[in-house]
């Protein structure tokens, strides 16, 4: 109706900041990234799609269940593809941000 329309999000009637919205934007941005460049480092050590794909929203959604290899447990994948899946575990527990912000040296001066 109004294609050019500038409309604010609002919750319960107030108007969320942009400052927020920011915030959830760049959170999701970055848990994509993530996601991706697991399934893909999965992928580059040998495991099929459907593997490398539930064993990485398993681990970084603390969901449980996998689909493929990882179906009953994560014994018959090799080494590295533990070593990512543990680094996935610990950003999915952790959180994202927190773990991101330890590893930037502008956090440590000081």
């Amino acid at each position: 109706m109004h294609p050019n329309a500038l409309l604010p999000i609002k919750i319960h009637n107030r108007r969320v900041p942009s400052r927020v919205a920011d915030a959830i934007w760049a959170f999701f941005g970055a848990y994509l990234a993530i996601f991706y460049l697991m399934v893909l480092l999965l992928l580059a050590s040998g495991l099929d799609y459907v593997t490398a794909w539930s064993a990485t929203a398993a681990s970084l959604n603390n969901l449980g269940p996998g689909l493929g290899e990882v179906a009953i447990n994560f014994a018959e994948i090799n080494g590295f593809a533990k070593w990512v899946l543990c680094w996935g575990m610990l950003l999915g527990r952790l959180e994202i941000f927190t773990l991101l912000v330890l590893f930037t040296p502008t956090f440590w001066r000081n």
